[in-house]
């Protein structure tokens, strides 16, 4: 998920040497999320500082997945961010880790995690050198191994846990196995197995299902990769009331995210809908009118709107806030107001759209390819109707004879009356073939004078 011109996968995940970190050869401050994770834009890089200034010596390291950590640099190492470091550990040995942050920018880290420059304590021993790059890359090999045989030594000891990630140190001496479980595990064999099995040191940790998405990272229903794998640090609780508050469904397949848990985005817009929720009465779900009893079916937070309807009505009736809390307050006092009406909302006039080029060949249409078969199919010869037909269907004017006006642009009034005045004549027609045939008869009954 790094920048598009990283062939290693992102600034300053290679473990080449050299002074300038891998990858798009921007020290690791590209800020194109997967390059550096939980990284820090330095906006102080391309600024002259005093000329008496003495850098400050704290330096913020980044190792796998989201952990970070603060060291010092006694020796005053020239250092550049994305550049791998060899590093204090907790434990002995060494550890590998890329510089995320350096300068005056560390400062505001500490004060922001509060942690007091005094307390930090574990130094930068070095930059890393060939033999352990190399140590480094032999480590990180082996963690997919590792990690599957660990779960097999679990499931082999009835173990209800799952192991979902494993770190190994950079000199390859130890290595830190994350787990999720739903209570406590007894793993002490589990780990005698492990030591037997990999003859290094071993650590245990347990996390939550959100530090687990955290570490392994993905992309969310959104489309963006996971705010938990990228910037987020703190993980707030979030409850069904949030989804409540933003009248959102609460379905649990839309609202919870791939750690099974509901969404920490939840809570992003949930002040805003807040701060617009205290003009909205929260206790009105009815109003009495002479009519019956309208029954509130829905609220539109930002718009002030709120939408009732009656039993058996298809129709919804919007009310403003203002009147909304006037009929209520008409309800408390026994007085019942008259129907409700629907009164429409004044429609925004639209504004026309304006392109930034010039349509010229129509490309924004997507029925422009509809519209040249219509014309086809028109300038087609239609076949010859007989000679008495066209006589009787004659147009009036010899401009356009042959022509007929398509039905879509026939006025719809024309046609009717060309059908009315089509049924009268047949009457006419018939009629006059009755009083023929009627005739007739009476003049074959009469009697001949000449043959009395």
């Amino acid at each position: 998920m790094g920048c598009g011109s990283c062939s290693s996968g992102g600034c300053g995940s290679s473990s080449k040497l050299g002074t300038v970190p891998a990858g798009c050869n921007n020290n690791g401050s590209c800020m194109t999320s997967g390059c550096n994770k939980l990284d820090v834009y330095d906006w102080l890089s391309d600024m002259d500082l005093p000329s008496n200034y003495k850098p400050f010596n704290i330096v913020e390291v980044r190792f796998k997945g989201s952990r970070k950590d603060f060291y010092v640099n006694k020796d005053n190492i020239y250092l550049e961010m994305g550049e791998m470091v060899a590093v204090e550990p907790s434990t002995g040995g060494y550890d590998i880790g890329h510089v995320s942050l350096t300068g005056e920018l560390v400062r505001l880290q500490l004060k922001k995690n509060n942690v007091n420059p005094d307390s930090v304590a574990k130094k930068i021993y070095r930059k890393a050198n060939e033999a352990d790059v190399a140590k480094f890359n032999a480590a990180k090999d082996l963690e997919w191994e590792t990690m599957h045989r660990a779960r097999k030594l679990a499931l082999d000891l009835g173990l209800s846990m799952k192991i979902s990630d494993v770190d190994y140190q950079g000199d390859k001496t130890k290595a830190t196995f994350y787990y999720t479980a739903d209570g406590r595990v007894d793993f002490r064999e589990l780990i005698k197995r492990m030591a037997e099995a990999f003859r290094i040191r071993i650590e245990m940790r347990q996390i939550g299902m959100r530090q687990e998405a955290s570490r392994l990272g993905g992309i969310g229903s959104c489309g963006r990769e996971l705010c938990c794998s990228t910037w987020l640090t703190d993980f707030k609780t979030v409850s069904t009331s949030a989804a409540r508050y933003q009248n959102l469904s609460l379905n649990t397949l839309k609202l919870a995210g791939q750690c099974g848990k509901l969404k920490c985005c939840l809570n992003y817009e949930l002040d805003s809908y807040m701060d617009a929720l205290k003009d909205i009465p929260n206790d009105v779900d009815r109003i009495e009118t002479l009519s019956g009893v309208a029954y509130l079916q829905k609220t539109d937070i930002f718009k002030k709107t709120m939408w009732f309807s009656y039993p058996g009505a298809e129709n919804w009736i919007p009310l403003t806030v203002a009147k909304v809390k006037e009929l209520v307050a008409q309800n408390k006092g026994g007085v019942k107001p008259e129907a409700l009406e629907y009164t429409p909302q004044q429609t925004e006039t639209k504004k026309p759209i304006v392109f930034d080029y010039e349509n010229v060949v129509g490309q924004d249409s997507l029925t422009r390819l509809d519209d040249r078969n219509k014309k086809k199919k028109k300038k087609k010869s239609k076949p010859k109707q007989s000679n008495n037909r066209q006589e009787n269907n004659a147009p009036a004017s010899n401009d356009n004879q042959g022509k007929a006006a398509p039905k879509d642009k026939q006025d719809p009034n024309a046609a009717i009356a060309e059908q009315n005045n089509a049924a009268k004549g047949g009457e006419q027609r018939k009629k006059r073939r009755f009083n023929n045939n009627r005739n007739r008869n009476k003049n074959d009954q009469k009697p001949n004078k000449g043959n009395e």
